[in-house]
């Protein structure tokens, strides 16, 4: 079978278990491991395919959470409008960031995203619409299109299952995915993958590095502005948490833990730490002591990551 016979059962049994999740897992919790698996997918195109690292992905994330919160909820647009402003917003705030941060490389280029991110940071806590310390909430799940009730329960088994708002966000996911592994797979990927390896090489052949980055930046932003945005539906709440620098180091974290410039990684590692965080949830302040000592045992055994290991057991791109 070939690697791309190999990687079309791949993606129909993502989709498959993608589909029946909600009826085997707690579709709540579903729905938080897609949005933090695309935030993380995001992360990814910028860290493991173009070779940047950054600090404040938070801020596209938490922006358009509350973005999409307030179009949503004070605007009265529908969900599907709001996603899209949210996302929007996230993309122009990426345009910004990233023209500013692009002109500095390795840990300045972190140290840039980071202050950045903490100036949007400190809006989100005192700006008067975004309600403070307390967070934007109740925010509504309306009616998708004006057709489809978010807020829908189906009783399977006597559960209610909110499946109308699963499949929306499992939709935008896959949307989402869809997106990077094309943008990986694309000529333009292959040229981030050279700036990555070899940027004075990439400048020699006449590519305008400068230009490829800000373009991955973007994309990047977007992407992490619609899993924030999908959130904040998800939750009905828009927090100083999204956009903190904790929420940051959460997504460096997946994408190390999964595989650093795989395409399955930080599904993988998204997946380990929210479950992590769910089953320890009860031991309170110490969950930041063994979520950390777990990553550090697994950075010692799996140097690549877990599906960087795997795929190199495989001696396939994974």
């Amino acid at each position: 079978m070939n690697k791309y016979g190999m990687n079309r059962y791949v993606w129909v049994l993502l989709i498959v278990l993608g589909l029946v999740a909600p009826f085997v897992v707690y579709p709540i919790f579903m729905m938080k491991l897609l949005c933090f698996a695309l935030f993380a997918s995001a992360f990814n195109l910028l860290l493991g395919y173009t070779g940047l690292l950054s600090f404040g992905h938070a801020a596209f994330f938490g922006g358009a959470s509350y973005v999409t919160g307030y179009l949503v909820k004070n605007s009265g647009l529908t969900p599907e409008l709001g996603v899209l402003g949210g996302t929007l917003f996230a993309a122009l705030l990426g345009y910004i960031v990233g023209s500013l941060a692009i002109r500095r490389q390795g840990i300045y280029f972190a140290m840039v995203t980071l202050a950045l991110a903490q100036i949007v940071y400190f809006v989100a806590l005192k700006a008067p619409f975004t309600g403070g310390e307390d967070g934007l909430q109740g925010i509504p799940r309306g009616d998708l299109f004006g057709l489809i009730n978010l807020r829908h329960a189906y009783h399977v088994g006597g559960s209610p299952l909110g499946l109308n708002l699963y499949y929306f966000v499992f939709a935008m996911f896959c949307l989402g995915f869809w997106i990077i592994h094309r943008t990986i797979h694309s000529p333009f990927g292959q040229v981030l993958k050279a700036i990555r390896e070899n940027e004075p090489r990439a400048v020699s052949l006449g590519y305008k590095v400068e230009r490829f980055k800000l373009i991955a930046f973007v994309i990047s932003a977007a992407l992490a502005g619609m899993a924030g945005a999908m959130k904040s539906l998800v939750f009905q709440l828009a927090s100083l948490t999204d956009v903190s620098w904790h929420t940051s180091g959460e997504v460096v974290l997946m994408t190390l833990l999964g595989g650093v410039g795989t395409v399955l990684g930080p599904l993988v590692g998204a997946f380990t730490v929210v479950t992590l965080q769910s089953e320890l949830s009860s031991v309170g302040s110490w969950i930041t002591v063994i979520i950390g000592s777990i990553f550090v045992i697994c950075v010692l055994l799996f140097r690549r990551g877990f599906i960087g290991e795997l795929g190199r057991l495989l001696k396939r791109s994974l």
